[in-house]
């Protein structure tokens, strides 16, 4: 039965379980953007510069996805329980050795390791948690787990601005070791390995593992390292693009064939799910990309400090914190597909709210938009988790879960990628048009022009011709201003319009819990 493994365990056990595989969920998560903000003081310690340490983010990257996809298998190899709890100990180790590292190849070898054992974390958490908790208990279940997987990367940089500031670039990776000590332990206590979950493995997919470590390296690294080269223009970036795409489409051949595949994508053929996988895509690219984008509109366009900046967007964080426990509880009673609809919805007007910023808005008249993208995430992922998963088969849950996972993390370096492009050339694109009436022969061009020049003379005591080159940059500056204000303006509304594209997706869900009987029926005779 799809309920034998919480058959044992009690009401407070079951949520003690819950709490030990999100709290590894949340820091591995946590800590692909907490870096971020560091940095620039990491470029003074190593002394390099900021091309060499953006490898910081992109070793942990690169390292954690590929671990996200092999997540089921390394536990049919080793056994659930022990996968989960080393990979802890090597993300809590390697925590260790990135704040002590004085050197930039240091860090990035201590880097891939963390990425290494964070990624063995976010999947089979979400399994345990399924496999944990009976049907009409998902919900909250799953509320519990989207509050650790959603929050996380909207706590790291908060959390890492104020650290770094406090105490130096070291203790972002300090605070992960009491968390993990106390995770490891609860790990080693709480877990056991369900009757079902054997270590049957009779060969290893070598071939499988080759072509998923070279097509999801090529993969990450075209999409991290993209922008930064020009994309196409750049014969590494081609290269890169044809090593992802042969080796991606190599790999999907192969295991569909392979007797003990590395990552098993018949599970694809189960419609929900991959609808599902789609969601979960799409959620990605706007969750992360808004992580990126915001932060940048409100420190460089509205004159924020980092910490400051988080600060601001807290309340889209708190409000995950009241409506995915009401999420959850309405799951039991509400056709699933209705509550991600709303979550879709919410979100949309969220973001297209976000379209509408200006440079002298007031933040308060930026919290409607904060409020709707998170209660509307709040609403879509709990929910869709549960109803994703309800017909996979118990056996199958750790290996749906890596797929899973693997899109919405796909879809969050895409959004990374997207946004960050978006942002440049559409900035240039608005700089143009607004270059082309800012000429010698408009009138108020020639007044403001006149105005700035009076100020800088009058005001300042520059000699005429020096007032006048003045006015001429701060004018420039302000076109540029506004045309990077134009720029994010467009990434909010094609990032609101995504949604869209989410529709057909909501209507392939399964239909809600009261189906669950039916779900269940289904999965037991697929097994």
């Amino acid at each position: 039965m799809q309920q034998s493994v919480s058959a044992r365990t009690t009401p407070a056990g079951k949520w003690i379980i819950a709490g030990t595989v999100v709290l590894g969920s949340f820091v591995s998560v946590m800590d692909i953007s907490i870096v971020n903000v560091a940095m620039p003081q990491m470029i003074s310690t190593f002394g390099v510069s900021l091309d060499a340490i953006t490898w910081v983010a992109v070793a942990y990257s690169i390292s954690e996805i590929i671990l996200v996809t092999m997540a089921a298998w390394f536990s049919t190899l080793m056994g659930r329980k022990r996968f989960f709890v080393l990979s802890f100990i090597l993300f809590t180790a390697a925590s260790l050795l990135c704040g002590l590292a004085r050197s930039i190849e240091m860090m990035i070898l201590a880097r891939i390791l963390q990425g290494i054992g964070g990624g063995g974390l976010i999947p089979v958490s979400q399994a345990i948690v399924l496999e944990t908790f009976p049907e009409e208990e998902r919900g909250m279940a799953m509320a519990l787990y989207a509050m650790g997987v959603t929050i996380a990367p909207a706590v790291g940089p908060v959390l890492g601005g104020w650290l770094t500031d406090q105490y130096g670039w070291p203790w972002i990776f300090y605070i992960n070791l009491p968390l993990g000590a106390l995770g490891i332990g609860l790990s080693i206590i709480v877990l056991k390995d369900p009757p079902h979950l054997q270590r049957t493995l009779a060969r290893i997919d070598v071939p499988g593992i080759i072509l998923l470590g070279v097509g999801l390296t090529a993969l990450q690294l075209f999409l991290e390292r993209g922008e930064r080269e020009q994309w196409f223009d750049s014969s590494f970036i081609v290269m890169l693009a044809v090593v992802a795409g042969i080796s991606l489409v190599a790999l999907v051949v192969w295991e569909l064939y392979a007797e003990e595949p590395v990552i098993h994508l018949r599970l694809l053929k189960n419609v929900p799910f991959s609808a599902g996988i789609g969601l979960g895509f799409l959620f990605g690219i706007t969750l992360f990309g808004s992580i990126f984008v915001l932060p940048l509109f409100l420190q460089r366009l509205q004159g924020y400090s980092v910490t400051d900046s988080g600060l601001l967007q807290l309340p889209r964080t708190l409000i995950m914190l009241v409506v995915t426990p009401i999420a959850g509880r309405l799951y039991n009673s509400v056709d699933s597909r209705l509550l991600i609809g709303l979550g879709v919805l919410m979100m949309m007007v969220g973001y297209l709210n976000m379209s509408g910023f200006t440079l002298d808005m007031e933040w308060t008249h930026m919290m409607t938009s904060f409020l709707l993208t998170g209660a509307g995430m709040s609403f879509m992922f709990g929910p869709m988790s549960a109803v994703v998963m309800r017909t996979v088969p118990i056996r199958s849950l750790t290996a749906a879960t890596s797929l899973y996972t693997l899109g919405r993390r796909v879809g969050g370096n895409v959004g990374y990628a997207f946004v960050a492009s978006q942002v440049q050339h559409r900035a240039a694109f608005h700089r143009a048009r607004l270059v082309d009436h800012v000429t010698p022969y408009d009138a108020s061009t020639n007044q403001m022009l006149d105005g700035l020049t009076g100020r800088l003379g009058a005001g300042r005591g520059l000699a005429p011709g020096t007032a006048e080159s003045g006015a001429l940059k701060l004018l420039d500056g302000t076109v540029t201003r506004h045309a990077t204000m134009m720029a994010y303006n467009d990434v909010f509304w094609l990032m609101g319009m995504l949604f869209i594209l989410s529709i057909p997706f909501v209507l392939m869900l399964s239909r809600g819990s009261g189906h669950a009987a039916q779900a269940r029926k289904a999965a037991e005779q697929d097994r």
